[in-house]
């Protein structure tokens, strides 16, 4: 299932079931059929979000940063950590911030 965040300071941002419910949970939000990230809430959870990854990025150092050994099939078979794929959403979250507008999701 693909979950589709909009906000008017910025393109729409689809993203996976459990990508989305893994992101909203670090800033405290549960996944339900629509929501809201209100822009009184934006700080905290960029907050709370750009902490998790700097955790992830300390947990787990090896998918931090590309170790100049591994071929490019190998890089393509890691799995992508937190960073990466909180990126868009947090450029979302501080793109929303800076407009003064709210970030909503639906299914």
């Amino acid at each position: 299932m693909l979950i589709t965040f909009k906000s008017h300071a910025s393109q729409d941002l689809i993203m996976m079931k459990d990508l989305a419910m893994t992101l909203l949970g670090i800033i405290g939000k549960h996944l339900g059929e629509r929501g809201v990230i209100t822009t009184e809430e934006m700080p905290r959870a960029i907050q709370k979000l750009e902490a998790a990854v700097t955790d992830a990025k300390r947990t787990h150092p090896a998918n931090a940063a590309v170790s100049p050994d591994k071929s490019d099939e190998e890089l393509e078979e890691e799995p992508l950590h937190l960073g990466q794929r909180a990126y868009p959403f947090l450029d979302m979250l501080r793109a929303s911030q800076r407009e003064g507008v709210d970030v909503l999701w639906g299914v």
